[in-house]
């Protein structure tokens, strides 16, 4: 095959991949705004007041798993059980933590060590106790201490022992508003046509907020940089990408720092994975599989666009270097875990759509443009570039990434308004521009060490990292 020819076919293959993903933004910005719109329009606060009426509500279970959580164990429960909802409880899994974490909460709730018994449907590391409060006022309080076994592992301990119709997956130490379960919940009442096997939520970034008794009581713009970048993503991500997938039921990603599922549904489906690091992507993926191969139901995984759960991002280059690492790998394992779905009409729009997109937009984004900054060196060096068609290019790419980010930021504002201050807006409009430059090449790095990792290190294909927080502060 001749250089000319083989330069044409991956100029075309180029185009077209680049054209697809432009069509792709601009189609998820429709659906993203029309949804956010339609559900501000019939969803008004007396709406989740109301709910509080009625007189048969979903049980659910709050379960969150806490290893070394001694600093701020304490606050972070009390938030959890000061939530707005009639009927809940809050399980907390100590996963062997090696500080004063499962002391602390003995001492602090007046805990003794029950004589609790329940099926163990998923099999995890040994339980060493289960605690309840002496204190009538925190009886919808348990704590389960158990061997360390990982995240998945200690969420699964939680399964087996709740009995709840629905339970909301969190991570201790996330911020949740206090009428999140109030919001989660509609979803799953509301549909009669479809069963609802899970609800995801806003999550928001709560780096330089002020905190007072587990409470966010003034929102501030990060300070620190790359924190900075991530509240942007997190609009990019939330407000809307998963907006715009949920309209078409095909959301195949839920946090797993804010999630909400039906029970036993999740338990039929085997619970969480223990051999990936990514148990949120993949619990979800697994939930849809099982629902169009053993029980073929009509069913919906449904979003709330409101930022009902703050948490703290990375801080730190080594940190959120090791973040994203882990996200690429646990992505990877689930994509070649189910890659039968993928282009499979069996299982619908996510076969057809969801799978195939996360594939080629989401893990081998990354991949192409390596390859394809690697061929405009080549071509340039060859002196087959074109400069002024390739400034043209170039600009466009740049214009286009940073109105999408600005639109983001435009609906965040329109419908939450959370950061009200120009000199919000005006760093934002900065960093927008600054980040196709300095924070998507990052993250374009980030990910190709995690393929790397995952594919020729195996060593590092199931580590974890050390996810170092440096925690909200003091109260103001």
């Amino acid at each position: 095959m001749e250089l000319p020819l083989v330069i044409k076919i991956l100029n075309i293959f180029i185009f077209v991949y680049a054209c697809m993903l432009f069509i792709s933004y601009i189609v998820i910005a429709l659906m993203s705004t029309s949804e956010l719109k339609k559900y501000h329009t019939r969803n008004r606060l007396p709406d989740f007041i109301r709910i509080l009426s009625f007189p048969k509500l979903p049980s659910i279970s709050v379960v969150a798993p806490a290893y070394n959580e001694e600093s701020t164990i304490i606050e972070n429960i009390n938030c959890l059980l000061s939530l707005k909802y009639p009927n809940f409880e809050v399980v907390i899994i100590n996963d062997g933590s090696r500080d004063g974490t499962l002391q602390k909460i003995i001492s602090y709730f007046n805990l003794v060590k029950t004589d609790s018994t329940y099926e163990q449907t998923l099999a995890t590391k040994k339980i060493r106790g289960i605690y309840k409060s002496q204190n009538i006022a925190y009886n919808h309080l348990t704590i389960i201490d158990k061997e360390n076994g990982g995240k998945a592992d200690a969420l699964n301990a939680g399964l087996n022992y709740i009995t709840s119709d629905l339970f909301l997956a969190v991570d201790v130490d996330t911020i949740l508003e206090p009428d999140a379960l109030l919001r989660m919940v509609k979803p799953f009442m509301e549909e009669t046509k479809v069963k609802v096997i899970a609800s995801g939520g806003v999550i928001r970034v709560a780096n330089s907020c002020e905190v007072a008794n587990g409470r966010i009581v003034k929102v501030n713009f990060p300070k620190n940089i790359w924190a900075k970048y991530q509240t942007i993503e997190y609009f990019r991500a939330f407000t809307l990408g998963r907006m715009a997938w949920s309209r078409i039921n095909g959301l195949l990603i839920i946090s797993g720092a804010f999630g909400m599922f039906d029970r036993k549904t999740a338990l039929d489906a085997g619970g969480y994975d223990i051999q990936t690091v990514g148990e949120d992507l993949e619990l979800v993926v697994r939930m849809r599989r099982y629902m169009h191969e053993v029980t073929k139901e009509k069913y919906k995984i449904a979003f709330i666009p409101d930022p009902l759960c703050w948490t703290e991002v990375p801080e730190s280059l080594k940190v959120l270097s090791r973040q994203r690492n882990r996200w690429t790998r646990g992505a990877i394992e689930t994509i070649r875990k189910h890659l039968k779905m993928a282009f499979n009409p069996k299982f619908g729009r996510i076969g057809m759509i969801s799978f195939p997109y996360w594939i080629f937009f989401e893990w081998l984004a990354p991949l192409i443009q390596v390859v394809g900054i690697a061929y405009v060196i080549v071509l340039t060096c060859l002196g087959l570039v074109d400069f002024y068609v390739f400034l043209i290019m170039t600009l466009f790419v740049l214009t286009f990434a940073v109105m999408y980010v600005f639109y983001a930021v435009l609906l965040e504002s329109i419908y939450y308004n959370k950061y009200n201050n120009l000199g919000y807006l005006t760093a934002t409009l900065f960093l927008s521009v600054l980040e196709v430059f300095i924070y998507q090449p990052m993250n374009t790095f980030f990910s190709l060490q995690g393929n790397i990792d995952y594919f020729f290190r195996k060593k590092n294909r199931h580590t974890w990292g050390n996810m170092q927080r440096k925690g909200f502060g003091p109260n103001p």
